[in-house]
């Protein structure tokens, strides 16, 4: 039997929910279990700077944790080092402070408020003073996948059929259409995030894991053994495919 491995989808600064998911993964696994991130530690919620010290703290403890980027991660990076507010893959053309994308409460984690509403260069001033160099550095680095045997951690997904080496990042912290609507057996079982479920769910050549965490659902971790995968709650494992 292959040693467990375990997954967090999407977390959107929603620190109290992270914190049960871990609770439950401990419960499982032990205080050393390896754990995958998929990305999304960022906005919507109200607590990005907090969970973003966590999974450094935890880093740095020498726990066994790989965070991979997701797309929110990648927006507030822009943001902070060039002052980019519009990624090309939001076809709506909403910038990042928006409602919507979440940016304006992440940046109230770090006490820059009503980032809406006032000037944008005084907004990107303050950001780039309260947000620390450690937070910066962390999410400048993050890789974009995390490969294990049989399993493919990644924040959106991969393009089929294009080599793991080749995968546009684009594609690997956005993509939708090409992707989830495609049934064909991949390499890897990919397990992912990104698109908002009302719980996760395993579809057969992928397993998601955005259980909407930031429209303010619970997080569910997963363990993984091989391809075989349980959700864990407060009662334990449920068999997920």
């Amino acid at each position: 039997m292959s040693s467990p491995i375990y997954a967090i989808g999407d977390i959107h600064g929603q620190l109290a929910f992270l914190e049960q998911a871990l609770a439950w993964i401990e419960a499982d696994g032990g205080p050393d279990a390896e754990i995958v991130f998929l990305g999304d530690l960022v906005d919507r919620g109200p607590e990005s700077r907090a969970v973003i010290e966590r999974l450094i703290a935890g880093q740095a403890a020498g726990r066994r944790w790989t965070v991979v980027k997701g797309n929110h991660d990648r927006m507030f990076s822009r943001f902070l080092s060039d002052g980019t507010l519009h990624d090309d893959q939001v076809k709506s053309g909403i910038g990042w402070l928006h409602p919507r994308l979440g940016g304006a409460a992440t940046l109230a984690s770090y006490g820059v408020t009503e980032a809406e509403t006032r000037p944008f260069a005084e907004v990107l001033e303050q950001a780039r003073q309260a947000v620390p160099a450690t937070h910066r550095n962390f999410l400048e680095t993050l890789p974009v996948y995390e490969e294990r045997a049989e399993l493919l951690f990644v924040h959106a997904g991969i393009r089929p059929g294009v080599a793991l080496a080749e995968q546009a990042e684009d594609d690997l912290v956005w993509i939708r259409t090409g992707f989830l609507d495609d049934t064909r057996p991949h390499p890897w079982l990919v397990v992912h995030g990104h698109t908002a479920l009302d719980v996760p769910c395993h579809h057969g050549n992928r397993v998601n894991l955005d259980g909407g965490a930031g429209y303010g659902r619970p997080i569910y971790p997963a363990v993984f053994e091989g391809r075989e995968v349980w959700l864990l709650d407060e009662g334990g494992r449920m068999s997920l495919g």
